[in-house]
C-alpha cells in the first residue's frame, strides 16, 4: 500500500518550496520573532556601552540630531530586508537571499561576512554585559571595586557565555518566553531609567545645550568636526541598532513567518529607535558637570555618579546589566541558527556535526556550543589592554559591525538589480524598492568607510604622535578576512559550494513547482 506525505501547513509548504523540510520546532509567535531582534538591538546595552562614542565625537549634537537621522537610514535598511525575508523565510537568511539572487559566490562571501559578524557581536555583547556586571557590583562593594582586573571581567564573561549556551540548549520554547520577557524588561527598564533621570537629579541641562552643544575629544582639529568627528559620533547609533537579522534567522521557527519575520525586522528597529532616543536624551539632560564627563572619557557611568545617589545609581546599572544579559542570550540564539543553516548547506568545516538537530528539543545544540566556544576564543585579546582598554578586542568589534552591514548590503543590492523580476512575498515595498534599496546600500558603504578610519590622530600613520596601540586595526582585519575568503573560494570552495542544498525529497519539490 502506497504511503502519502503528511499534509503540510502553509509555513511548511513555503519552506518546502525553498527546498527544506521542517526540522526546527516552529513554536515562536510573531511577537517572539520581533522580541529577539528587539532584545539583540537592546537599547539597554548599546546606549550604555557606546555612549562615549557619541559624546567624545560630536557631543550632545551627535546624539540629539545624529540618533534620529541615522535611525531613519537604518529603518530603510530594515524595510528592504523585511521584503526579502517575506519572500525567503529561511534560517540562512542573508546568505540564502544572496545565493538565490546572485549565485553561489555571492552566497558564500555574504554568508561568511554574516557569520563572522554574528560570532563577534555575540562575544562583544557578552563581554559588555560582564563589564557592566562588574561595574554594578563595584557600586555596592568597595572591596570588589578595589580589586578590579581584566582577568576578573573575563571570568565573568566566560560564565555569561556558558549560562547563555545552557539556556539556548535547554528548550526553544523557553527561549521564546525569555525573549518575550526581555521585551517588557527593556520597555519597563528604560522607562524607569528615564523617570529616575528626570525626577532625581537636582539640575538638568537646557534644550539649547542638548541640541546645539558640540564636543570634540577626538584629538582631531575642529576644522574636521562636520566631516570626520561628528560622523564618528554617529557610530553610536550604528553600533546599537544592529542584529535585527535575527528575525530572519529564526523564521523557520516562527509561525506565519512570511509576515511575522518581516514585521519583526522593521518593528524592532522602529521601536528601538524611539526608545533609544528618549533614553539617550535623558542621559544628556542629566549631565551635571560636562567637564567631569570629558575627564571620564565620555563614560555614561560618570553621568550617573554625578546626578544620582548610590541607590539610584545601582538601580540603573542593574537594569542595564540585566538587559545586556537578555541581549547576549538572544545573540547566541541568532548566531547558532545562522551556523546551523550555513552548515546545512556545507559551507563550514565540520558541517555534518554543526548541522545536527537534537531529536528531543529540535535545537541545533552543536551549533550553540560552537558559537559559545568561538566567542570565548576570539575574546582572549581582551585579557590585554592599553591603559585599561582592550584595544585589539575593540577592533574586532568594529569588524563585526562592518561584516554584518556589508552582508546586508549584498542581497539588498541584488534585489535592486533584479528589479521587477523579483518575486515578492506577502510583505512588500512595492515600487519603492527602486530608491529604498539604493539609499540603503549607499548608507552602508559610507558608514563602513568611517568604521575603518583612525579614531584618533595618534592612529594615523606618519603623525608625530603615532602609536601602534592607537591604531584602528579594523581595515587590516576586514580586508585580510576578505582576501583569505577570496583565496579559499578560488582554490577550493568554488568546486564544492553550490549554494543552498535541498533537504526535502525532490519529488515533493517538483510537486510544489507543478502546483
Amino acid at each position: 500500500m502506497a504511503t502519502t506525505e503528511p499534509e503540510l501547513n502553509s509555513d511548511d509548504q513555503l519552506l518546502a518550496k525553498l527546498g527544506y523540510k521542517q526540522e526546527l520546532s516552529r513554536s515562536w509567535s510573531s511577537f517572539s520573532n520581533f522580541a529577539i531582534s528587539f532584545s539583540i538591538i537592546s537599547i539597554l546595552a548599546g546606549c550604555f556601552t557606546t555612549f562615549y562614542q557619541g559624546w567624545n565625537n560630536g557631543g550632545p549634537v551627535a546624539i540629539s540630531w545624529g540618533w534620529p537621522i541615522i535611525s531613519a537610514f537604518i529603518l530603510l535598511i530594515g524595510f528592504t530586508m523585511s521584503e526579502l525575508v517575506s519572500a525567503y523565510p529561511t534560517s540562512g537568511g542573508i546568505y540564502w537571499w544572496a545565493s538565490k539572487m546572485g549565485g553561489p559566490a555571492a552566497g558564500f562571501f555574504t554568508g561568511w561576512l554574516n557569520l563572522i559578524g554574528l560570532l563577534a557581536v555575540t562575544a562583544s555583547v557578552a563581554y559588555g554585559a560582564a563589564t557592566f556586571l562588574d561595574l554594578t557590583i563595584s557600586t555596592i562593594s568597595d572591596s570588589w571595586a578595589g580589586d578590579y582586573s581584566l582577568t576578573r571581567v573575563f571570568i565573568l564573561f566566560v560564565a555569561i557565555m556558558v549560562l547563555a549556551a545552557l539556556a539556548n540548549i535547554f528548550s526553544g520554547h523557553l527561549l521564546a518566553i525569555v525573549n518575550n520577557i526581555s521585551v517588557w524588561w527593556h520597555v519597563a527598564g528604560a522607562t524607569i531609567v528615564i523617570l529616575i533621570l528626570i525626577f532625581v537629579p537636582d539640575h538638568h541641562q537646557s534644550l539649547t545645550y542638548v541640541y546645539t552643544e558640540r564636543i570634540n575629544n577626538s584629538g582631531f582639529s575642529s576644522g574636521f568636526y562636520w566631516f570626520l568627528v561628528l560622523p564618528l559620533g554617529f557610530l553610536l547609533t550604528q553600533y546599537t541598532i544592529t542584529g535585527f537579522d535575527a528575525s530572519a534567522h529564526l523564521s523557520e521557527e516562527t509561525q506565519g513567518a512570511a509576515e511575522g519575520a518581516a514585521k519583526g525586522i522593521w518593528r524592532s528597529i522602529f521601536y528601538s529607535a524611539i526608545g533609544g532616543y528618549v533614553l539617550l536624551l535623558s542621559f544628556v539632560f542629566a549631565v551635571q558637570d560636562p567637564d567631569g564627563v570629558n575627564k571620564g572619557f565620555g563614560n555614561v557611568d560618570v553621568i550617573f555618579t554625578q546626578a544620582l545617589g548610590e541607590g539610584w545609581h545601582f538601580t540603573i546599572l542593574l537594569i542595564s546589566t540585566a538587559g545586556q544579559l537578555f541581549c547576549a542570550t538572544a545573540c547566541l540564539t541568532s548566531a547558532s541558527r545562522m551556523t546551523f543553516a550555513f552548515s546545512r548547506d556545507g559551507a563550514i568545516p565540520g558541517s555534518s556535526w554543526l548541522s545536527k538537530v537534537n531529536a528531543a528539543t529540535k535545537i541545533p545544540a552543536n551549533a550553540v556550543m560552537f558559537v559559545a566556544t568561538i566567542g570565548i576564543l576570539i575574546t582572549l585579546p581582551a585579557l590585554k589592554s592599553v591603559g585599561g582598554v582592550p584595544v585589539a578586542f575593540l577592533a574586532v568589534v568594529s569588524v563585526a559591525v562592518i561584516g554584518l552591514y556589508l552582508a546586508f548590503a549584498v542581497p539588498i543590492f541584488l534585489r535592486w538589480r533584479m528589479g521587477d523580476a523579483f518575486e515578492p512575498g506577502s510583505w512588500t515595498n512595492g515600487k519603492k524598492y527602486k530608491w529604498m534599496n539604493l539609499v540603503a546600500v549607499i548608507e552602508i558603504v559610507v558608514i563602513s568607510i568611517y568604521f575603518i578610519m583612525p579614531f584618533t590622530p595618534a592612529g594615523v600613520p606618519g603623525n608625530k604622535d603615532f602609536a601602534w596601540s592607537s591604531v584602528n586595526y579594523a581595515p587590516v582585519l576586514t580586508f585580510g578576512t576578505l582576501i583569505i575568503l577570496a583565496i579559499w573560494w578560488k582554490v577550493s570552495a568554488k568546486n564544492w559550494f553550490t549554494g543552498p542544498k535541498h533537504t526535502i525529497d525532490q519529488a515533493v519539490l517538483e510537486a510544489f513547482d507543478e502546483g
